[in-house]
């Protein structure tokens, strides 16, 4: 006798760059999940960083296995973040995982770091800035 699939079809909602800014500005986290090094490079302001892989090669990629133990110890079930890595692709596979885990209201950055530092807002942002002469 076949048993049913316990598995859950999840939606992974989605959210652009300029509805990022707008999240994170009103108080959402945000969760990037680049490697240390990367994240070193540059980040959003007020971002967390929890790799998602421990281990990048052209031979393969291996998932962190403590990935949602380290994020739960930053966020909530019920906390608002936003994830992303740097072109989006990495993001929706830990949004997955971490709908998956329990986290309910956690979103991918589609087009990811990359996206959001040339989002119109962020630009916006730049332009309001006062010039050094």
């Amino acid at each position: 006798m076949a048993t049913a699939d316990k598995e859950q079809a999840i939606t992974i909602t989605m959210v652009g760059a300029d509805e990022a800014h707008t999240l994170v500005s009103s108080g959402h986290g945000y969760l990037d999940v680049r490697m240390s090094e990367d994240f070193d490079k540059g980040h959003a302001a007020s971002a967390h960083n929890v790799p998602y892989y421990v281990h990048v090669a052209p031979e393969g990629r291996e998932k962190s296995p403590h990935f949602e133990e380290e994020v739960a110890s930053l966020f909530g079930n019920e906390d608002h973040f936003i994830v992303g890595c740097f072109t989006g692709t990495r993001s929706k596979l830990a949004t997955s995982d971490l709908l998956h885990a329990g986290f309910k209201n956690v979103r991918n950055l589609q087009g990811g770091y990359r996206g959001f530092l040339q989002s119109t807002s962020q630009q916006h942002a730049l332009d309001q800035q006062p010039s050094v002469n």
